[in-house]
């Protein structure tokens, strides 16, 4: 109870901007709040996704990854279901790699939104703070003019405490979003670089196995070829004339 009491003589004393930067505070907790939850759960579907998916990239058996993959809704299951979708149509894996590219710089904005707010809402507090600053210097300065010297102290006292209680305040909210900002940029570099590293993945996968059907047909017409020569050079001489 003394907190909250301490705290609402603070939020009174810091004067008129000291709403517009509560209100700012707030917005950015939503912001931040809805961004944590949302890359987390993204994080944790991707990896179940792709745990169920691996095996099946792994050895080669891409219509059951086609299955698993047809019945997500998750961006990592979208990602190899672009590339899965292209892989009987198209030869080249050049192909596949910029059809996967694509629908990732498709995703990638959907990710990053709303978290560039918090560096904005972080700078405008601090603002707001300063500009909080300079009215309460200001009123302090008029009541010096104008008041009885008897009251000019008092008076000089509340302006500065006014000056003092928004600026410490607009720190109190930017420093913490500042911190959140850079915490969710990180988040959301990592799930970017998580969602890259499974699209290599698949290319590898996908390259050895057009490599392995392609060392398979050069040995079998090597093969061919020899068997070609054996026939050949077994085969009876001519006859001798009589």
């Amino acid at each position: 109870m003394d907190i909250y009491i301490t705290f609402m003589s603070f939020f009174v004393k810091g004067g008129l901007f000291m709403a517009p930067i509560a209100l700012v505070g707030a917005l950015a907790l939503a912001i931040a709040v809805e961004r944590f939850v949302t890359l987390t759960r993204l994080v944790v579907a991707n990896r179940r996704v792709w745990d169920e998916v691996e095996p099946a990239l792994s050895n080669a058996d891409f219509d059951a990854a086609r299955a698993k993959t047809s019945k997500g809704e998750t961006i990592v299951a979208r990602l190899l279901g672009v590339g899965l979708a292209r892989l009987g149509a198209v030869r080249r894996i050049d192909d596949i790699e910029k059809a996967m590219r694509a629908n990732l710089m498709e995703v990638i904005p959907h990710l990053e939104k709303r978290t560039h707010y918090l560096a904005t809402f972080a700078n405008l507090a601090t603002l707001l703070g300063l500009l909080g600053t300079v009215n309460g210097l200001i009123h302090a300065f008029t009541a010096v003019a104008t008041a009885n010297p008897a009251e000019k102290a008092n008076l000089l006292a509340a302006s500065i405490s006014e000056a003092m209680n928004c600026t410490a305040f607009g720190l109190m909210v930017a420093v913490p979003v500042l911190f959140v900002h850079s915490f969710l940029q990180s988040k959301t570099s990592q799930l970017i670089a998580s969602l890259e590293t499974g699209a290599v993945k698949f290319l590898t996968i996908v390259a050895d196995r057009q490599s392995a059907k392609a060392q398979a047909r050069l040995d079998a017409a090597q093969g061919a070829t020899h068997g070609g020569s054996s026939s050949s050079s077994g085969s009876d001489p001519l006859p001798a004339h009589a």
